[in-house]
């Protein structure tokens, strides 16, 4: 590439980093721009597939999907956090996560590419405005006709000023000339100055793009140069970069900003198919770098193993956002599982460690355990419904919104694991019962679904659908997950820790003693479901005490 076509600003920044080597200093960091989640999702809403899979807010929000990328994506680009980001939610093919598995171990086997990509892509991070949509979606302004005539209007300034020597009247003309240049100046200026920071963007994505060398993007012979070039031709004149004011008079009394404003979008919209092709590029790499060094980073991860229909495998699996994390196991072939356990043993925690790391292997075919063989499934979380005072929706209601998304989606094109916390709490203890039987019923019909609650009975009623797991301590009082349901649970032991006092703690153990009778007996309503409520086969005998009544019965 010439000097000539060396764009200015980028030779700026190399003598400020030879100086700065020179004098010993470090160099100039940038500042990571603070944008926003509408932004960060920009690439993802602009190349999706219409008929493809996106991981829904609700899973995202559940599964603490931003905490865990907000710290991945630290020191990295908007086009980086845009492609992260886009991983996560739509997910890769079978190909591209092995392609991509290929690319992080070249680069964990050589680090000092790492820094080399890192140091290239630097200059991307000072961008504070994202282009996707721009590139993707953005259409060509129509020039007004007056533009290509404005040269007249400073010549008219002048003329009319020259002309006070002869009446005195002609400042009348030279007014008239200024009030035309600032209404036009004004009228654009808005326009100009958001343009001005996507242009930013532009040049720096070009800039970066031309300091790749061999990792510059394919397709085109000589792509570094010519990003180079192309981004010579977007800056703007001479004159105006090394004029003491910046050009303001040239924009001012010539409208040069508006006539560079069109210039250049015309000109970044005719170059869009390369400029597309950096962007996807230069974030592709730059996604690979911060996740091949967050991994060498760490330790506690693997590759995740593709797993056959119906199974889930994962061993000591790990939540990366808890500073002590306890690994967790669980095998499960051809059916779901039903998760209780003690309040606050950490069956929230689980469900959520499970779903991100479902997530991750179907992204970037990583997880946070000693081994796993997951599915690279679809993903749908369940676990922070709430009500709405402004919408005007129940808790129970906006339970049953999501139930309906999720029975939705398992007989859509798109079905997969669905993961649940404590389903349906929004009602009374028999109704909740009875419409999480129902829906988890039919639900894991279709879907993988790994669900926990405090409703023990759901266990038999479940379990020819979900295999039953039990969260608890074991004998040396460490967290393990293992077959069966919880024998001994702790809600009313717990308000005498909290204080209640003996007298409430007394009452509340005389009202579960009478409700043992009734509705503690989980055995007693294996048949239920199983077998439509028809004790026809040796597994769905009747039991004694099967049909005994309920409170509010007429027996009772």
């Amino acid at each position: 590439m010439p000097n000539f076509a060396v764009p200015l600003l980028d030779n700026a920044r190399k003598a400020s980093d030879a100086m700065r080597a020179w004098l010993a200093l470090p160099p100039s960091t940038p500042i990571d721009y603070p944008f926003a989640d509408s932004d960060v999702a920009q690439l993802q809403r602009v190349s999706a597939d219409p008929d493809g899979f996106v991981l829904d807010d609700q899973t995202w929000q559940d599964l603490l999907l931003a905490p865990w990328l907000a710290g991945v994506s630290n020191e990295v680009s908007i086009a980086g956090r845009q492609e992260l980001y886009r991983r996560l939610r739509t997910g890769l093919s079978d190909p591209e996560r092995a392609a991509l598995a290929h690319r992080l171990r070249a680069l964990q086997d050589e680090p000092t590419r790492i820094d080399a990509l890192k140091e290239a892509l630097r200059t991307l991070r000072e961008a504070d405005t994202e282009i996707a949509a721009l590139l993707f979606e953005g259409k060509a302004l129509m020039p007004p006709g007056w533009l290509g005539w404005r040269w007249l209007l400073p010549l008219a300034l002048i003329g009319s000023i020259a002309a006070v020597i002869l009446s005195p009247l002609a400042w009348i003309a030279s007014a008239a000339v200024l009030y035309t240049l600032i209404a036009l100046q004004m009228r654009y200026h808005e326009r100009v100055e958001a343009w001005s920071r996507s242009l930013k963007t532009v040049q720096l994505l070009l800039g970066a793009a031309s300091r790749l060398g061999r990792e510059a993007p394919g397709g085109m012979p000589d792509a570094a140069g010519y990003a180079g070039r192309l981004n010579h031709s977007l800056s703007r004149s001479l004159v105006a970069r090394f004029s003491p004011d910046g050009g303001a008079y040239g924009d001012w009394f010539a409208l040069a900003n508006v006539r560079h404003y069109f210039r250049t979008h015309a000109l970044v919209l005719r170059e869009r198919a390369f400029l597309q092709t950096c962007w996807m590029h230069c974030a592709a790499l730059e996604a690979d770098a911060a996740l091949a060094r967050h991994l060498l980073a760490n330790t506690g991860w693997c590759w995740s193993d593709t797993a056959a229909e119906g199974e889930l495998v994962i061993e000591d699996g790990i939540h990366p956002l808890l500073a002590a994390p306890t690994g967790l196991s669980i095998g499960l072939e051809g059916q779901g599982a039903f998760i209780s356990g003690p309040n606050g043993v950490g069956k929230s925690t689980f469900l959520r460690m499970l779903g991100l790391n479902l997530v991750l292997a179907r992204a970037f075919g990583i997880c946070y355990a000693r081994s796993a063989r997951l599915p690279t499934l679809p993903v749908y979380a369940s676990m922070q419904n709430e009500d709405s005072l402004q919408g005007g929706q129940s808790l129970y209601m906006s339970e049953l919104a999501r139930a309906q998304a999720l029975l939705a989606a398992a007989d859509g094109p798109h079905p997969g694991v669905c993961l649940i916390d404590e389903i349906f709490r929004g009602t009374n203890h028999v109704e909740s019962v009875a419409a999480s039987a129902a829906v988890l019923d039919t639900l894991a019909a279709r879907s993988m679904v790994l669900v926990s609650s405090h409703n023990l009975v759901l266990a038999s009623l479940l379990e020819h659908r979900l295999a039953p797991h039990c969260i608890g301590r074991d004998d040396d009082g460490r967290l393990a997950l293992a077959p069966g349901v919880l024998d001994r649970t702790n809600g009313i032991a717990l308000l005498g820790v909290q204080g209640f006092g003996a007298e409430i703690e007394q009452k509340a153990q005389r009202v579960a003693a009478w409700l043992t009778g009734y509705l503690g007996r989980p055995e007693a309503g294996a048949h239920v479901l199983a077998c439509n409520g028809k004790p026809r086969v040796r597994d769905c005998k009747e039991k004694p005490g099967t049909h005994d009544s309920v409170p509010g019965s007429q027996a009772a």
